[in-house]
């Protein structure tokens, strides 16, 4: 994670959004069409005791803005948003906007929906960019 948010050329990510506190880039992992994350560009690890309260609402009004710009980019009936992590394994905080598409059986929705071993979804590189630029666009 600390590479991405880096912007180290061997971590290729599709960014979304950035500014001077925070990014939001495309999973590259995804088990949902249009899975982002978004994390904070300084080093934290605890989702709440590690920010001020100012700080962690500035967060949620970017994690807020990237849902609605997924939900408007995707096919959507419901968006999780979630922060997983741990200090053994990608320890930088960080939030999964998860797009849940209409008519997923139940026992597939929640938790269900984001385990790889579902698989990932079958997204090329050149769909991937296409929906990064979707979402740039309605993050602007």
């Amino acid at each position: 994670m600390c590479a991405v948010v880096a912007r180290d050329p061997g971590y290729p990510h599709d960014v979304v959004y950035e500014d001077e506190r925070s990014i939001a880039f495309l999973d590259a992992y995804p088990t949902l069409l249009g899975a982002t994350i978004v994390a904070p560009r300084e080093h934290r690890e605890d989702v709440t005791a590690d920010f001020s309260l100012d700080e962690y609402l500035e967060l949620q009004r970017v994690v807020y803005r990237v849902g609605e710009a997924v939900r408007q980019a995707v096919p959507t009936e419901r968006v999780y948003v979630l922060s997983l992590g741990s200090r053994g394994a990608n320890s930088h905080v960080h939030w999964h906007v998860a797009p849940r598409p209409p008519g997923v059986p139940f026992e597939e929705q929640q938790l269900a929906a984001l385990a790889w071993e579902r698989g990932l979804v079958d997204v090329d590189d050149a769909e991937q960019a296409a929906l990064a630029g979707r979402l740039r666009a309605l993050l602007a």
